[in-house]
């Protein structure tokens, strides 16, 4: 770790120094920005005392599982994997607006599950203070669970985050942002498991072709893409291409919105209280 007053890292100093207090702890460890920020400062702090927790589950894309390995050995942290199958839970299939407490009450479980039986208690979440801005009945879930988020309790947010990883030379400090799959389906749909395998395969497609940041919204026979505002012309000018394959993946109208990607703009027909306007 870089030392001196380099003000962007003396946050990840506090960071590492309240990781450290805790004695022991578990990170539920996506490999994403978040939690592999949060993981190498749980390294940095409590070595093999830190524990990365990854969960497997039908509604995360295979190659967020293999960045996590990835990401996991780089820092040399200990890391382990569960399997929970979220599909079991009606509410969760059912995807009415509570679908994301159900689903992190079910996971934080069993990571919890999991940490505890290697001896650690505390478990952290890669939450941080831009995800107070948006719906988020998962964070009521992991308040009643116990779950700390300390980039949130320490004030930072992405950019923050992004500005440290950087310094601290962690590679997925321009890693575009990504949520589980099933936030690609409107509320009031059933989640099935084909259905979450057709936007992962078309997201795959548009990531293969240059748009790194990209949602496929899943509507039946509709698919609503999204890509960064910049690069809409770029979609336009292979239009054709692009409908060819989503048609060739079973989808009638094939979509592309001109707002351009938005994080959680599901969320936006039933507003920050979960209750519509």
């Amino acid at each position: 770790m870089t030392e001196g007053k380099d003000p962007i890292l003396q946050g990840y100093r506090e960071l590492v120094d309240y990781i450290r207090g805790l004695g022991k702890a578990a990170v539920a460890f996506s490999g994403g920005v978040d939690s592999t920020f949060l993981l190498k400062a749980a390294v940095d702090a409590l070595g093999d005392d830190a524990l990365a927790i990854t969960i497997v589950t039908p509604v995360q894309p295979q190659w967020e599982l293999d960045l996590a390995g990835e990401m996991a050995r780089e820092m040399g942290a200990r890391w382990q994997v569960v399997r929970a199958d979220v599909l079991a839970l009606p509410a969760f299939v059912e995807n009415g607006p509570q679908r994301c407490y159900h689903c992190k009450k079910f996971l934080f479980s069993k990571v919890l599950e999991l940490a505890c039986s290697q001896g650690i208690e505390i478990l952290l979440d890669g939450s941080n203070v831009d995800d107070l801005g948006d719906y988020r009945p998962g964070a009521q879930a992991a308040r009643e669970l116990g779950v700390r988020s300390p980039l949130r309790d320490l004030g930072f947010d992405k950019k923050r985050i992004r500005e440290a990883s950087r310094a601290l030379g962690l590679k997925t400090h321009d890693l575009p942002s990504f949520a589980c799959l099933a936030s690609r389906i409107p509320y009031g749909t059933e989640i099935t498991e084909a259905d979450l395998r057709l936007v992962e395969q078309g997201e795959a497609y548009l990531r293969e072709r240059g748009f790194r940041q990209n949602r496929v919204r899943h509507y039946g026979d509709t698919a609503r893409i999204e890509v960064e505002p910049d690069r809409i012309s770029d979609l336009a000018a292979m239009a054709r291409e692009a409908d060819a394959f989503f048609r060739g993946l079973g989808y009638r109208y094939v979509c592309m919105d001109l707002h351009g990607f938005a994080t959680g703009s599901m969320n936006a027909a039933i507003g920050k209280d979960g209750k519509g306007e």
